[in-house]
Parts: C-alpha cells; sequence; structure tokens
C-alpha cells in the first residue's frame, strides 16, 4: 500500500456537496488500505471575501499594507485570508468521520510549516512535526489546511495564489509520500487550452521540465513552485479531476522524470498568457552597462523582467530596449524608469498592453531540428507578426498583439499535430 496526499483545490471544496464527494474520494483511498493526508484549499470564492473585507476596512492599505504608525500589516492580513482553508480541513475532517475513516485537521501552524517572513508571498523553509507522520502511519488521514504556515516569529504566514499546490507537494515531501495527488476541475494536463482547441488532448505523462515551462507561461493547472519542489524531489505529482465518483477510471496526468518515449514528442503543448505588458525605452545610450541599469531599477521597483531584445536606433549611438513586465506592474514600471530617465540617459517611453506571449514547450526540441521553422512558419502563413521572441533550451515563446491569441494557439497546435496521439 502507498502513502499518498490527495489535494483539493477551491471549486473541488465549493460547497457542502462537493465536500461530501471529495470526502468519498479520500474515504475509498483510506479504506484501500492506503496512508492518506490531504490539503484543502479555502471553499471557492471564500479567499476573494477575506480580501475584500480587508480591502473595505481601509482602502489606502491596498498598495502598501501599513498602518497609520508606518508598520505593515500583512502579519494581519495573513492571519484573515488564510481562515478560509481552517473551515474547509475541518468540514472535511467531519465528513470523513461521519463516512467512519479517522480524521482530524491539522493548520498550518499545527504541522509546523515554517516559512520565511515574506508575509502574502512567503517561501516553505521546512516542516517540523513528526506527530504528523506517526498519526498518518497509524491510519489516520490528517486534513491539513493548504496555503498556510508559520514564520520563526510565531505568526501566521501565506503561500500567495495557488499555495495550497506548494502544501501539498511540500507535505508530501516531509511525509515521504509515494506520490502527490491534485484534483482539479480538469482531467489532467492538456496540448493546450480546450476553450480555444476543442481537438485538445489530454497527456497521460510530461516531464517535469516541461511542466515547469508551462506553469511559468500561462497553463494554470499547477502553480510553479509546486513543480519545482517536485522536480528537486523527484516526488511524482497526478493531476485529476474531482469530479469523477470514487472508484471510476480516473487516470489524470502524472508529471514526472522524462523518459526515452518523451523525447520523441518534439512538443508537447502550446500555452499563452494574456498577463503581459510591452515596454519600449526609446534611445537608449548604446553603451556597456544600460541595460543593466534598466534591469536594476526594475528589480528595485519590484518588477520582474521576462523577455527582453535591443535593436538599433535611428538615432547615432543609441538602441531601443523592449522587455515585457506583468501587466499589474506596467504602471510601477513606467514610474520607476521615468524617475532616473536622466540619470539612466535615454529619450523616451512606450507601452502596450494589449500584447500576449504564446509560448511552444517540449524536452523533444533538444534533439529535433526545424521547430523554429515550423513554429514561425505557422504564425507567418495566418499573417501574425512577432514582435519579441524568447527561447530556452526547451521553450520558443513570441509576443503578439493580442488580437491573435487564439488564431495563433490553434495554428501552433495543428501545426506541430498535437491533436494526433
Amino acid at each position: 500500500m502507498a502513502r499518498i496526499v490527495m489535494k483539493f483545490g477551491g471549486t473541488s471544496v465549493a460547497n457542502l456537496e462537493r465536500i461530501r464527494h471529495v470526502a468519498d474520494l479520500v474515504a475509498a483511498e483510506a479504506k484501500a488500505g492506503h496512508e492518506v493526508a490531504v490539503v484543502v484549499s479555502a471553499m471557492s470564492g471564500e479567499t476573494n471575501k477575506l480580501v475584500a473585507l480587508v480591502d473595505d476596512l481601509d482602502r489606502d492599505r491596498v498598495d502598501g499594507r501599513n498602518d497609520t504608525l508606518g508598520g505593515s500589516i500583512d502579519d494581519e492580513y495573513d492571519t484573515i485570508v488564510s481562515s478560509g482553508e481552517q473551515v474547509t480541513s475541518g468540514l472535511l475532517a467531519i465528513a470523513l468521520r461521519r463516512r467512519g475513516v479517522r480524521a482530524r485537521s491539522w493548520l498550518g501552524w499545527q504541522i509546523a510549516l515554517k516559512t520565511d517572513m515574506a508575509h502574502g508571498k512567503a517561501r516553505i523553509d521546512a516542516i517540523e512535526n513528526p506527530e504528523l507522520s506517526a498519526s498518518v502511519g497509524d491510519g489516520n488521514v490528517a486534513v491539513v489546511a493548504g496555503f498556510q504556515g508559520i514564520t520563526e516569529k510565531g505568526r501566521i504566514s501565506t503561500l500567495g495564489r495557488g499555495g495550497s499546490d506548494t502544501s501539498a507537494v511540500a507535505l508530501a515531501v516531509a511525509l515521504k509520500a509515494d506520490r502527490c495527488d491534485i484534483y482539479t476541475d480538469v482531467d489532467g494536463i492538456y496540448t493546450t487550452d480546450p476553450r480555444i482547441v476543442p481537438e485538445a488532448r489530454r497527456l497521460n505523462r510530461i516531464a517535469f521540465e516541461e511542466m515547469l515551462e508551462l506553469a511559468s507561461l500561462g497553463a494554470k493547472v499547477l502553480q510553479v513552485r509546486s513543480v519545482e519542489m517536485a522536480m528537486n524531489h523527484k516526488l511524482p505529482i497526478r493531476v485529476l479531476t474531482s469530479f469523477a465518483e470514487a472508484g471510476a477510471d480516473n487516470p489524470g496526468t502524472l508529471v514526472c522524470e522524462e523518459d526515452a518515449m518523451m523525447e520523441e514528442r518534439v512538443v508537447s503543448g502550446v500555452a499563452y498568457s494574456r498577463d503581459e505588458a510591452q515596454i519600449t525605452i526609446l534611445r537608449l545610450e548604446d553603451k556597456p552597462g544600460m541595460v543593466a541599469k534598466v534591469c536594476k531599477t526594475m528589480s528595485d521597483a519590484n518588477v520582474i523582467v521576462d523577455m527582453i531584445v535591443q535593436s538599433i536606433s535611428k538615432a547615432e549611438s543609441a538602441a531601443n530596449l523592449t522587455f515585457t513586465v506583468g501587466k499589474r506592474d506596467l504602471e510601477k514600471a513606467q514610474s520607476a524608469l521615468e524617475a532616473v530617465k536622466d540619470e539612466i540617459g535615454f529619450e523616451g517611453i512606450t507601452s502596450d498592453s494589449n500584447v500576449t506571449k504564446v509560448s511552444i514547450v517540449g524536452i523533444g526540441m533538444r534533439s529535433h531540428t526545424g521547430v523554429a521553422q515550423t513554429m514561425f512558419e505557422a504564425l507567418a502563413e495566418r499573417g501574425i507578426n512577432v514582435e519579441v521572441i524568447a527561447t530556452s533550451e526547451i521553450k520558443i515563446s513570441v509576443l503578439i498583439n493580442a488580437e491573435y491569441t487564439e488564431l495563433a494557439v490553434r495554428a501552433l497546435h495543428s501545426a506541430f499535430e498535437l491533436e494526433v496521439a
């Protein structure tokens, strides 16, 4: 028998009916003799309600989260927004007991999920509670509130949106679980978004590296940090639907180490992200160190820079520098650049938030030629202009006008024959 960590997101525990169904799925695994721990998110919509309560209490707090004394209130913010998971864990534990399964709820501080002090986006340091492993080993189902931990100062912390995925993987690593099952509202990882391409198909297996790229490029099935942690610890993750009946065939997609069969697939998936904005710095002085100064300005403003390209300017000894940032960071990035305009030395800034990043991903790209040619020909045949390009060993990303997003995704999915099993 196996030791399994099962994770259920907000839509899977959206109401009492869904919680009862989750209890059936968990009970089936426990009664089959497996040692089980469960990680749950807040019920769908609850975290947004809690965030709204804080925002309504003090609308001036939203940007800085500071009190009138100049101190941060992020610790209290985390205390509030983490309470949704506490409710879900208690409800599921009750539902399991009603089914004759020994179960108890555990909060982040009780399993001692230790994090750093970055409230709202904390990173996990360790899980330190041997009692939890012993309890699971004795046949008790541990129902753990996801998304939350505790700092070295004893304050509740949260891991950011999607943090329950990371909680689940961290718990699986700490418990030396055989695998981590992530239950969602879809039945696995698809070659692309089925809402755009109805012919998209579910993958039986996908390599950690591919999933990490897809997650970072816009595929929202798994949180990036959870995939990174699973890859580092070689922990298999299975993504499957929580809407199947207990005992029904529900294979999902296994995220695991790559094998020879995966390399035969040139491209595994097409991802896209609409959360992009393009900034172009005009007539930046063309000499060593200027790009570094721009990147430092963005870093100091806590803005992440993604795709970067430098082009020749019509002005002598000057260049235009184009890069992308998250759409929500556009205004902050522009303000930071304007503040150092004279210091760095450039003429002006233009921006465009009507762009989308479209990417192809596949570990087979390492050993196959002609991938870029196929991609750019497919886009050109449909009149789609590429504005910025970024590559890595197993991905090619392009920035295009947002109005062509769905056309580009369909074109690339067809060009690489991803609808064919």
